[in-house]
């Protein structure tokens, strides 16, 4: 973490260095770096290595005291699936608890400006899977996202919020009883400084951290500049299927979408749990 305060180090090359080296110091010593998203932390301050990590601690033990965990490329405990998406952060901060069961989890995700009828089929389809078991990940972002994780909840099911915000954020912030709850009941995840706001960026990012946390992502509602529609692309890339209510075919990027291979087109929900059902694999059968 202290990699990624100075100015300039990417996501991506940290990760992949620091699983090279087995040791995030010594690369530390070795740092060098070109700008880019430095804006995504609440300071940018530098000194010598020591003192960075000497006041890291002290921050780490200020959010531990808040109830907020960190888990990091290196350790056991950080998500498989992530290992396998070159988007994956060096480190994960959240609240509640970690789950292995979590990668045959689905992604349900759509569009903040809703209608009331892809509000209730993202309810549905979430009532549906969480209470056969299978945890539902969503964004926390109004609409299609707070539909599902509610419909999780509604099930006594797994709910798993990614946002693109530190944990100590809440956006919208009409959701925040919601964010508070799953911290409680389930998982919230972010790869941001827990004080972090939310940014141009930090929201495309936290789509691909979704994609490769989820088996599989549904998409009910998304415009051509939605963020569901970005994670439809990352999950194809990310080698997971996608399936795409026929609704949305009215769309030039759902009609290209659907014409990939891992792409499939639904009519209803129970047409979205049955092909769920065929296409997603065991997690007791998964391997890395």
């Amino acid at each position: 973490m202290v990699l990624l305060r100075r100015p300039g180090m990417r996501w991506t090359d940290t990760a992949d260095e620091v699983e090279l080296a087995g040791s995030a110091v010594a690369v530390l010593d070795r740092a060098e770096a070109v700008p880019q998203q430095t804006s995504l932390f609440p300071d940018n301050r530098l000194g010598d290595g020591s003192a960075d990590l000497t006041a890291l601690q002290g921050e780490l033990d200020s959010w531990r005291r808040d109830g907020i965990g960190i888990v990091t490329v290196l350790d056991a405990a950080y998500p498989e699936q992530l290992r396998t998406v070159h988007q994956r952060p060096p480190f994960l901060t959240y609240r509640g608890q970690l789950d292995v069961d979590d990668a045959g989890g689905v992604a349900i995700v759509g569009t903040r400006r809703a209608s009331e009828e892809g509000r209730r089929r993202a309810r549905s389809l979430a009532e549906e899977l969480a209470s056969s078991g299978v945890p539902i990940i969503s964004g926390l972002a109004a609409g299609i996202d707070t539909a599902a994780l509610q419909g999780a909840l509604a099930a006594g099911g797994r709910a798993v919020a990614v946002i693109g915000t530190g944990l100590r954020r809440s956006y919208p912030a009409e959701n925040a009883a919601l964010q508070a709850r799953i911290g409680e009941e389930g998982l919230v995840l972010s790869q941001f400084w827990p004080d972090a706001p939310p940014t141009k960026h930090s929201f495309p990012m936290r789509n691909a951290v979704m994609s490769g946390y989820a088996a599989a992502t549904v998409v009910i509602e998304a415009g051509w500049k939605s963020g569901a529609r970005m994670q439809a692309r990352l999950a194809l890339e990310h080698g997971r299927p996608i399936f795409l209510l026929d609704s949305l075919l009215e769309h030039d990027w759902a009609r290209e979408y659907a014409r990939r291979p891992g792409a499939f087109v639904v009519s209803d929900i129970d047409d979205v749990v049955k092909s769920l059902a065929e296409v997603l694999t065991p997690v007791s059968e998964l391997t890395w």
